[in-house]
């Protein structure tokens, strides 16, 4: 069991940014297409966080032409090359998967001020 928690401890990333529940982000993910990469953004808000260490991950959600997109990301992926934090956002749920069901304006998270 030792050996399994060096493993992961090593390969944890150095600088990971506030991840909080509500706050919008831009999430830079490394994409392989043969033998070119390239860097794809995606943007939206962080709806749910689970996990610690090595295996936590969190889900964005944004909608793009009416339908909503989710996508999970582990959070020390070496596929994810940078996550930028655009607003925070006020919440007092841990998990905002009743966003899924709003349309329009009430779908919005409010800005955190200060």
């Amino acid at each position: 069991m030792d050996a399994l928690k060096l493993i992961s401890d090593s390969s944890l990333k150095a600088e990971v940014p506030a991840l909080e529940i509500g706050s919008t982000v831009r999430v830079h993910v490394k994409i392989r297409e043969g033998e070119r990469e390239r860097i794809q953004v995606f943007e939206g808000t962080i709806i749910a966080k689970r996990g610690s260490g090595i295996s936590s991950t969190f889900t964005v959600r944004r909608v793009a032409y009416g339908v909503g997109v989710e996508r999970v990301f582990p959070v020390h992926s070496p596929n994810v090359a940078k996550v930028e934090v655009v607003r925070n956002g006020k919440v007092r749920r841990s998990k905002l998967y009743y966003l899924r069901d709003r349309v329009g304006k009430s779908a919005k998270v409010k800005e955190k001020i200060g």
